[in-house]
Protein backbone atom coordinates (compact mmCIF):
# COMPACT_ATOMS: atom_id res chain seq x y z
CA UNK A 1 0.00 0.00 0.00
CA UNK A 2 1.20 3.55 -0.87
CA UNK A 3 1.47 6.51 2.15
CA UNK A 4 -1.41 8.10 1.01
CA UNK A 5 -4.21 7.69 3.92
CA UNK A 6 -7.79 5.79 3.65
CA UNK A 7 -10.45 8.65 4.29
CA UNK A 8 -13.41 8.57 6.08
CA UNK A 9 -15.98 10.93 4.81
CA UNK A 10 -18.39 12.26 7.92
CA UNK A 11 -17.78 12.12 11.70
CA UNK A 12 -21.13 10.56 12.96
CA UNK A 13 -21.43 7.71 14.84
CA UNK A 14 -20.42 5.53 11.27
CA UNK A 15 -17.68 7.46 10.46
CA UNK A 16 -16.08 7.50 13.70
CA UNK A 17 -16.82 4.09 14.74
CA UNK A 18 -15.46 2.56 10.94
CA UNK A 19 -12.40 4.86 12.04
CA UNK A 20 -11.85 3.62 15.02
CA UNK A 21 -12.40 0.49 13.88
CA UNK A 22 -9.52 0.60 10.60
CA UNK A 23 -7.31 2.18 13.19
CA UNK A 24 -7.51 -1.18 15.32
CA UNK A 25 -6.25 -2.98 12.23
CA UNK A 26 -3.52 -0.76 11.46
CA UNK A 27 -4.98 1.74 8.92
CA UNK A 28 -4.13 5.48 8.77
CA UNK A 29 -7.37 6.94 8.53
CA UNK A 30 -8.28 10.85 8.81
CA UNK A 31 -11.67 11.63 8.74
CA UNK A 32 -13.06 14.94 7.00
CA UNK A 33 -16.32 16.44 8.85
CA UNK A 34 -18.39 18.94 7.09
CA UNK A 35 -19.46 20.47 10.55
CA UNK A 36 -17.29 23.36 12.12
CA UNK A 37 -18.01 21.55 15.22
CA UNK A 38 -20.26 18.62 17.12
CA UNK A 39 -23.10 19.72 18.30
CA UNK A 40 -25.21 17.77 21.52
CA UNK A 41 -28.60 17.69 19.25
CA UNK A 42 -31.85 16.46 22.06
CA UNK A 43 -32.03 12.71 21.14
CA UNK A 44 -32.10 9.26 22.07
CA UNK A 45 -30.53 6.24 20.70
CA UNK A 46 -30.99 2.64 21.51
CA UNK A 47 -28.09 -0.17 21.43
CA UNK A 48 -29.44 -3.62 21.00
CA UNK A 49 -27.09 -6.15 21.95
CA UNK A 50 -25.81 -6.69 18.44
CA UNK A 51 -24.72 -3.18 18.36
CA UNK A 52 -23.10 -3.67 21.84
CA UNK A 53 -21.09 -6.35 20.42
CA UNK A 54 -19.77 -3.56 17.97
CA UNK A 55 -19.03 -0.92 21.27
CA UNK A 56 -17.33 -4.17 23.01
CA UNK A 57 -14.82 -4.86 20.38
CA UNK A 58 -13.97 -0.87 20.18
CA UNK A 59 -13.20 -0.89 23.92
CA UNK A 60 -16.40 1.25 24.61
CA UNK A 61 -18.86 -1.29 26.39
CA UNK A 62 -17.89 -0.54 30.14
CA UNK A 63 -18.26 3.23 29.14
CA UNK A 64 -21.82 3.06 27.91
CA UNK A 65 -23.29 0.91 30.16
CA UNK A 66 -21.90 3.76 32.79
CA UNK A 67 -24.04 6.37 31.40
CA UNK A 68 -27.02 4.58 30.04
CA UNK A 69 -30.45 3.64 30.76
CA UNK A 70 -30.88 -0.49 31.15
CA UNK A 71 -34.96 -0.61 30.53
CA UNK A 72 -36.51 -3.56 31.95
CA UNK A 73 -38.57 -4.25 29.23
CA UNK A 74 -39.78 -3.21 25.60
CA UNK A 75 -43.41 -2.50 26.64
CA UNK A 76 -46.02 -2.16 23.76
CA UNK A 77 -49.14 -0.14 24.47
CA UNK A 78 -52.04 0.52 22.84
CA UNK A 79 -52.52 4.47 22.22
CA UNK A 80 -55.72 4.87 23.06
CA UNK A 81 -56.53 2.04 25.73
CA UNK A 82 -53.30 1.41 27.05
CA UNK A 83 -53.54 -2.09 26.90
CA UNK A 84 -50.42 -4.01 26.26
CA UNK A 85 -50.05 -5.24 22.85
CA UNK A 86 -46.43 -6.86 23.89
CA UNK A 87 -43.72 -6.62 26.34
CA UNK A 88 -40.59 -8.48 25.75
CA UNK A 89 -38.34 -9.02 28.38
CA UNK A 90 -34.89 -6.77 28.49
CA UNK A 91 -32.74 -5.96 30.96
CA UNK A 92 -31.18 -9.40 32.20
CA UNK A 93 -33.09 -11.85 29.93
CA UNK A 94 -31.62 -10.06 26.94
CA UNK A 95 -28.09 -10.17 28.15
CA UNK A 96 -28.46 -13.62 29.50
CA UNK A 97 -29.65 -14.62 25.53
CA UNK A 98 -27.58 -12.80 23.39
CA UNK A 99 -24.58 -12.54 25.04
CA UNK A 100 -24.54 -8.51 25.57
CA UNK A 101 -27.18 -5.50 26.81
CA UNK A 102 -29.70 -3.57 25.57
CA UNK A 103 -28.92 -0.18 26.60
CA UNK A 104 -30.58 3.34 25.88
CA UNK A 105 -28.63 6.92 25.91
CA UNK A 106 -27.96 10.05 24.41
CA UNK A 107 -27.30 9.72 21.21
CA UNK A 108 -24.46 12.92 21.54
CA UNK A 109 -23.18 10.64 24.43
CA UNK A 110 -22.62 7.53 22.17
CA UNK A 111 -21.03 9.80 19.91
CA UNK A 112 -18.60 11.77 22.63
CA UNK A 113 -17.75 7.70 23.52
CA UNK A 114 -16.92 7.17 19.86
CA UNK A 115 -14.78 10.66 19.08
CA UNK A 116 -12.83 9.48 22.36
CA UNK A 117 -11.15 6.26 20.19
CA UNK A 118 -10.42 8.30 17.28
CA UNK A 119 -7.46 10.83 17.68
CA UNK A 120 -8.18 14.36 17.37
CA UNK A 121 -5.37 15.00 14.68
CA UNK A 122 -7.26 11.87 12.97
CA UNK A 123 -10.68 14.97 12.72
CA UNK A 124 -10.38 17.39 10.21
CA UNK A 125 -13.56 19.57 11.06
CA UNK A 126 -14.98 22.19 8.76
CA UNK A 127 -14.13 20.35 5.34
CA UNK A 128 -17.41 20.11 3.15
CA UNK A 129 -17.22 17.98 0.37
CA UNK A 130 -17.70 19.43 -3.67
CA UNK A 131 -15.93 17.53 -5.42
CA UNK A 132 -14.71 13.39 -6.44
CA UNK A 133 -13.05 11.62 -8.93
CA UNK A 134 -10.66 8.72 -8.76
CA UNK A 135 -7.86 6.94 -10.82
CA UNK A 136 -6.38 3.94 -10.69
CA UNK A 137 -4.11 5.56 -8.33
CA UNK A 138 -5.79 7.59 -5.69
CA UNK A 139 -9.24 9.38 -5.53
CA UNK A 140 -9.32 12.57 -5.82
CA UNK A 141 -11.25 15.16 -2.99
CA UNK A 142 -12.01 18.86 -2.94
CA UNK A 143 -13.81 20.68 -0.21
CA UNK A 144 -15.55 23.90 0.08
CA UNK A 145 -12.79 25.63 1.97
CA UNK A 146 -10.61 25.45 -1.38
CA UNK A 147 -8.53 22.39 0.28
CA UNK A 148 -7.46 19.40 -2.07
CA UNK A 149 -6.77 16.45 -1.32
CA UNK A 150 -5.15 12.61 -2.74
CA UNK A 151 -6.57 9.48 -0.95
CA UNK A 152 -5.85 5.46 -1.42
CA UNK A 153 -9.62 4.95 -0.65
CA UNK A 154 -12.33 6.71 0.78
CA UNK A 155 -15.19 5.69 3.04
CA UNK A 156 -18.28 7.84 2.94
CA UNK A 157 -20.01 7.85 5.67
CA UNK A 158 -21.52 10.86 5.08
CA UNK A 159 -25.29 10.34 5.79
CA UNK A 160 -28.49 9.71 4.11
CA UNK A 161 -28.11 12.91 1.65
CA UNK A 162 -24.88 11.33 0.92
CA UNK A 163 -22.93 13.35 -2.02
CA UNK A 164 -21.20 10.50 -2.58
CA UNK A 165 -23.47 8.59 -3.63
CA UNK A 166 -23.84 9.61 -6.73
CA UNK A 167 -20.40 9.23 -7.79
CA UNK A 168 -20.83 5.39 -6.68
CA UNK A 169 -23.63 4.66 -8.27
CA UNK A 170 -24.18 7.16 -11.30
CA UNK A 171 -27.92 5.70 -11.56
CA UNK A 172 -28.59 6.35 -7.79
CA UNK A 173 -32.00 7.94 -6.62
CA UNK A 174 -32.25 10.39 -3.80
CA UNK A 175 -33.95 9.16 -0.61
CA UNK A 176 -37.93 9.00 -0.68
CA UNK A 177 -39.52 11.06 1.58
CA UNK A 178 -42.03 8.95 3.39
CA UNK A 179 -44.40 11.71 3.44
CA UNK A 180 -44.11 11.31 7.67
CA UNK A 181 -41.98 13.52 10.40
CA UNK A 182 -40.56 12.99 13.59
CA UNK A 183 -40.95 15.09 16.54
CA UNK A 184 -38.06 14.29 19.16
CA UNK A 185 -36.56 16.06 22.34
CA UNK A 186 -34.84 15.37 25.12
CA UNK A 187 -35.67 17.06 28.68
CA UNK A 188 -35.00 16.65 32.18
CA UNK A 189 -36.99 14.56 34.33
CA UNK A 190 -37.87 16.71 36.81
CA UNK A 191 -40.38 18.43 34.09
CA UNK A 192 -42.70 15.38 34.04
CA UNK A 193 -43.73 16.96 38.04
CA UNK A 194 -45.02 13.36 39.23
CA UNK A 195 -45.21 11.61 35.79
CA UNK A 196 -43.95 7.97 35.58
CA UNK A 197 -42.56 7.05 32.60
CA UNK A 198 -41.94 3.65 33.92
CA UNK A 199 -38.83 1.32 33.68
CA UNK A 200 -39.75 0.04 30.04
CA UNK A 201 -39.06 1.49 26.92
CA UNK A 202 -41.98 2.00 26.14
CA UNK A 203 -44.00 2.21 22.46
CA UNK A 204 -47.57 3.89 22.10
CA UNK A 205 -49.12 2.58 18.88
CA UNK A 206 -51.94 4.87 17.20
CA UNK A 207 -53.69 4.34 13.66
CA UNK A 208 -51.17 6.24 11.71
CA UNK A 209 -48.53 7.51 14.32
CA UNK A 210 -46.94 6.32 17.23
CA UNK A 211 -44.38 7.66 19.89
CA UNK A 212 -41.49 6.25 21.90
CA UNK A 213 -40.64 7.01 25.64
CA UNK A 214 -37.98 6.34 27.41
CA UNK A 215 -34.44 7.33 29.75
CA UNK A 216 -31.58 8.51 28.16
CA UNK A 217 -29.17 8.09 31.13
CA UNK A 218 -28.41 5.82 34.40
CA UNK A 219 -30.21 7.96 36.73
CA UNK A 220 -33.06 7.97 35.00
CA UNK A 221 -32.59 12.35 35.05
CA UNK A 222 -33.39 12.32 31.63
CA UNK A 223 -36.55 11.95 29.22
CA UNK A 224 -36.67 11.35 25.48
CA UNK A 225 -39.45 10.71 22.81
CA UNK A 226 -39.76 10.51 19.40
CA UNK A 227 -42.87 9.86 17.36
CA UNK A 228 -43.62 9.68 13.49
CA UNK A 229 -46.91 10.94 11.76
CA UNK A 230 -47.73 11.92 8.78
CA UNK A 231 -46.85 15.71 7.24
CA UNK A 232 -46.82 17.28 3.91
CA UNK A 233 -43.11 17.76 2.82
CA UNK A 234 -43.72 21.85 2.13
CA UNK A 235 -41.93 22.90 5.35
CA UNK A 236 -38.62 20.94 4.02
CA UNK A 237 -36.70 22.94 1.90
CA UNK A 238 -33.12 21.62 -0.20
CA UNK A 239 -31.03 22.69 2.63
CA UNK A 240 -32.77 21.12 5.66
CA UNK A 241 -34.47 18.52 6.11
CA UNK A 242 -34.42 18.87 10.33
CA UNK A 243 -36.27 22.10 12.08
CA UNK A 244 -37.58 23.31 15.09
CA UNK A 245 -41.18 22.00 15.86
CA UNK A 246 -44.27 23.35 17.47
CA UNK A 247 -44.69 21.85 20.07
CA UNK A 248 -48.51 23.10 20.70
CA UNK A 249 -48.74 21.29 17.37
CA UNK A 250 -47.17 18.32 18.76
CA UNK A 251 -49.37 18.17 21.50
CA UNK A 252 -52.64 18.81 19.20
CA UNK A 253 -52.03 16.15 16.86
CA UNK A 254 -51.89 13.72 19.76
CA UNK A 255 -54.95 15.16 21.33
CA UNK A 256 -56.47 11.89 21.64
CA UNK A 257 -53.54 9.29 22.59
CA UNK A 258 -53.75 7.76 26.45
CA UNK A 259 -53.52 10.79 29.72
CA UNK A 260 -49.73 9.09 30.53
CA UNK A 261 -48.58 10.09 26.95
CA UNK A 262 -50.15 13.94 27.05
CA UNK A 263 -48.67 14.20 30.23
CA UNK A 264 -45.53 13.47 28.54
CA UNK A 265 -45.72 15.81 25.83
CA UNK A 266 -47.28 18.64 28.37
CA UNK A 267 -43.87 18.61 29.89
CA UNK A 268 -41.70 18.89 26.74
CA UNK A 269 -40.16 22.52 26.43
CA UNK A 270 -39.59 22.53 22.74
CA UNK A 271 -39.19 19.68 20.40
CA UNK A 272 -37.16 19.24 16.39
CA UNK A 273 -38.63 17.90 13.98
CA UNK A 274 -36.92 16.09 10.66
CA UNK A 275 -38.23 14.27 8.20
CA UNK A 276 -38.39 10.49 7.86
CA UNK A 277 -36.58 9.13 4.55
CA UNK A 278 -36.21 5.93 3.11
CA UNK A 279 -34.90 3.89 -0.50
CA UNK A 280 -35.00 0.45 -2.18
CA UNK A 281 -31.69 -1.26 -1.84
CA UNK A 282 -29.11 -0.25 -4.17
CA UNK A 283 -27.88 -2.67 -6.62
CA UNK A 284 -24.09 -1.15 -5.54
CA UNK A 285 -22.17 0.03 -2.75
CA UNK A 286 -18.84 0.89 -3.97
CA UNK A 287 -17.00 1.80 -7.19
CA UNK A 288 -13.35 1.43 -7.65
CA UNK A 289 -11.56 2.79 -4.43
CA UNK A 290 -14.57 4.23 -2.84
CA UNK A 291 -17.28 2.84 -0.87
CA UNK A 292 -20.32 3.96 0.73
CA UNK A 293 -21.30 2.90 4.05
CA UNK A 294 -24.15 3.38 7.02
CA UNK A 295 -26.85 6.05 6.24
CA UNK A 296 -25.32 6.59 2.96
CA UNK A 297 -25.70 2.69 1.38
CA UNK A 298 -28.76 1.65 3.33
CA UNK A 299 -31.12 4.54 5.08
CA UNK A 300 -34.15 3.48 6.77
CA UNK A 301 -37.15 4.04 8.87
CA UNK A 302 -36.28 4.36 13.11
CA UNK A 303 -38.80 2.37 13.27
CA UNK A 304 -36.70 -0.83 14.85
CA UNK A 305 -34.10 1.54 15.96
CA UNK A 306 -31.51 -0.47 14.19
CA UNK A 307 -30.44 2.71 12.17
CA UNK A 308 -27.08 3.37 13.94
CA UNK A 309 -26.53 -0.19 14.77
CA UNK A 310 -26.04 -1.23 11.04
CA UNK A 311 -23.60 1.53 10.33
CA UNK A 312 -21.64 0.22 13.73
CA UNK A 313 -21.93 -3.58 12.48
CA UNK A 314 -20.91 -2.04 9.15
CA UNK A 315 -17.62 -0.48 10.63
CA UNK A 316 -16.56 -3.81 12.20
CA UNK A 317 -17.28 -6.01 9.41
CA UNK A 318 -15.90 -3.30 7.18
CA UNK A 319 -12.30 -3.55 9.06
CA UNK A 320 -12.19 -7.52 8.97
CA UNK A 321 -12.81 -6.95 5.37
CA UNK A 322 -9.44 -4.78 5.22
CA UNK A 323 -7.57 -6.91 7.74
CA UNK A 324 -8.16 -10.65 5.74
CA UNK A 325 -8.00 -9.34 2.38
CA UNK A 326 -5.59 -6.32 2.45
CA UNK A 327 -5.83 -2.79 0.87
CA UNK A 328 -3.78 -3.16 -1.86
CA UNK A 329 -6.55 -3.36 -3.46
CA UNK A 330 -9.46 -1.20 -2.26
CA UNK A 331 -12.17 -2.27 -4.70
CA UNK A 332 -11.47 -6.33 -3.67
CA UNK A 333 -11.87 -5.54 -0.16
CA UNK A 334 -15.26 -3.08 -0.50
CA UNK A 335 -16.53 -6.14 -3.15
CA UNK A 336 -16.51 -8.47 0.40
CA UNK A 337 -17.40 -5.52 2.12
CA UNK A 338 -20.67 -4.73 0.33
CA UNK A 339 -21.34 -8.69 -0.34
CA UNK A 340 -20.85 -9.49 3.38
CA UNK A 341 -23.52 -6.39 4.38
CA UNK A 342 -26.17 -5.96 1.73
CA UNK A 343 -28.37 -8.94 2.38
CA UNK A 344 -28.78 -8.30 6.29
CA UNK A 345 -29.10 -4.64 6.10
CA UNK A 346 -31.83 -4.86 2.94
CA UNK A 347 -33.64 -7.47 5.68
CA UNK A 348 -33.39 -4.39 8.00
CA UNK A 349 -34.53 -1.82 6.01
CA UNK A 350 -37.21 -3.97 4.53
CA UNK A 351 -38.92 -4.86 8.20
CA UNK A 352 -38.15 -1.15 9.36
CA UNK A 353 -40.30 -0.06 6.54
CA UNK A 354 -43.28 -2.15 7.83
CA UNK A 355 -43.01 -0.74 11.03
CA UNK A 356 -44.74 -3.83 12.93
CA UNK A 357 -41.26 -4.35 15.19
CA UNK A 358 -42.24 -5.61 18.52
CA UNK A 359 -45.88 -4.58 18.65
CA UNK A 360 -47.13 -7.85 19.04
CA UNK A 361 -44.96 -11.23 20.05
CA UNK A 362 -41.55 -11.13 17.97
CA UNK A 363 -38.64 -12.88 17.70
CA UNK A 364 -35.76 -11.07 17.44
CA UNK A 365 -32.91 -13.63 17.16
CA UNK A 366 -31.92 -12.72 13.39
CA UNK A 367 -31.51 -9.32 14.71
CA UNK A 368 -30.10 -9.21 18.21
CA UNK A 369 -27.93 -12.56 17.62
CA UNK A 370 -26.03 -11.09 15.15
CA UNK A 371 -22.10 -10.33 16.30
CA UNK A 372 -19.95 -8.58 13.54
CA UNK A 373 -16.59 -9.42 14.43
CA UNK A 374 -17.23 -13.10 13.98
CA UNK A 375 -20.07 -13.38 11.28
CA UNK A 376 -18.79 -14.88 8.12
CA UNK A 377 -17.19 -12.35 5.68
CA UNK A 378 -18.55 -13.69 1.63
CA UNK A 379 -15.81 -13.77 -0.91
CA UNK A 380 -12.36 -13.18 0.41
CA UNK A 381 -9.90 -14.34 -0.77
CA UNK A 382 -6.68 -13.07 0.70
CA UNK A 383 -3.84 -10.77 -1.20
CA UNK A 384 -1.21 -9.29 -0.11
CA UNK A 385 -1.24 -5.87 1.41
Amino acid sequence: MNKLPVVVLGAGIGGLAAAAALRRVGTEVIVYEQAARFARVGAGIQQSPNAMKVLRGLGLEQRIRELAFNPRTSLNRDAYSGDTTNEYPLGKPIESRYGAPFLALHRADLHAALASIVPEHCVRLGHKLVGIDQDQRAVHLRFANGEQIQAHAVIAADGVHSMVREHVARDAQPPRFTGRVAYRTTFPARLLKGVDIGESRTKWWGEDRHIVIYYVTAQRDEVYFVTSQPEKADWMTKESWSAEGDVDELRESFARFHPDVRAVLASAPEVHKWGIFERDPMSIWHRGRVTLLGDACHPMTPYMASGAAMALEDAAVLSRCVQEVGLANPDQVFAVFEASRKPRTSQVQAGSSANTWMRNSTNPDWLYGYDAWTAPLTGTQPVAA
